[in-house]
């Protein structure tokens, strides 16, 4: 019997409202790792181009391509699903977001080449330029948080399965921003515990630049058991008791 996803949104809800205190945020995912002569890859360097994909993600969690005419250099629908496959090996990623001080939680690299001498290695090059990564977390909002994004090549954001930010093509580094009032536009609530999906890939010599700047509130999509929320639920209660003691 598969484990109910409630207790698993209970914690999450409860996990993101009593990490105010929280050092870092974590987000996880994969790898998948291409080699430069796979279709869409190392190929024409199309600039940025927006509308690659569908405004929502299919019923298999992942995005779908809707371009056609090589738009956004991508062969056809079925190139594009590839780039989500294993064929040439794959990888679990963490990804720590560090608290600055004031409120927003930041990755940073330039140099943003995880896989190198990894899977199918560097081909020859100085680096392993060619792959595509899906992070995964839980997420939620107040109306004035904010989102940002500088990096290259193609990143998309969805969440609650909705695209809030498109910066497909192949690239040098470009930025995007979103905020809660975006997402509240959007027909997404504040305080409630979302889906969020981060899709990024990188297609092409000779930069690989990732960068995250955000107030919103991450969570890692770990299941937890029932016991689990129960010890979770028993310690913030105990947590409250104990402040309005002190208060008295």
């Amino acid at each position: 019997m598969k484990p109910s996803k409630y207790p698993t949104l209970l914690a999450a809800t409860l996990a993101l409202s009593l990490s105010g205190a929280a050092q870092a945020y974590l987000l996880t995912g994969t790898i998948y790792d291409h080699v430069a002569s796979e279709a869409d890859f190392e190929d024409a360097i199309s600039g940025l181009k927006t509308g690659m994909l569908a405004s929502t993600l299919g019923s298999d969690g992942l995005p779908d391509y809707i371009g056609t005419g090589g738009y956004g250099g991508v062969q056809s629908a079925a190139s594009f699903d590839n780039w989500w496959s294993d064929s040439h090996g794959s990888k679990s990623v963490e990804l720590n977001l560090a608290d600055n001080g004031s409120g927003m939680y930041s990755y940073s690299d330039s140099t943003f080449f995880p896989i190198d001498g990894e899977l199918s290695g560097n081909e020859g090059r100085s680096h392993n330029y060619h792959f595509a990564m899906h992070l995964e977390g839980k997420t939620s909002f107040k109306e004035m948080d904010v989102f940002d994004f500088t990096g290259d090549d193609d990143l998309w954001v969805f969440i609650n399965g909705k695209l809030v930010m498109d910066l497909g093509g192949v690239h040098g580094p470009v930025n995007g921003h979103f905020s809660g009032s975006d997402l509240l536009g959007l027909g997404l609530s504040e305080d409630t515990v979302y889906d969020l999906d981060i899709f990024f890939a990188e297609r092409h010599t000779s930069q690989s630049n990732f960068n995250i700047t955000t107030s919103l509130r991450i969570e890692p999509p770990t299941p937890v058991s029932e016991s689990s929320v129960l010890a979770l639920l028993v310690t913030g209660l105990l947590g409250l008791g104990m402040r309005r003691c002190f208060r008295k």
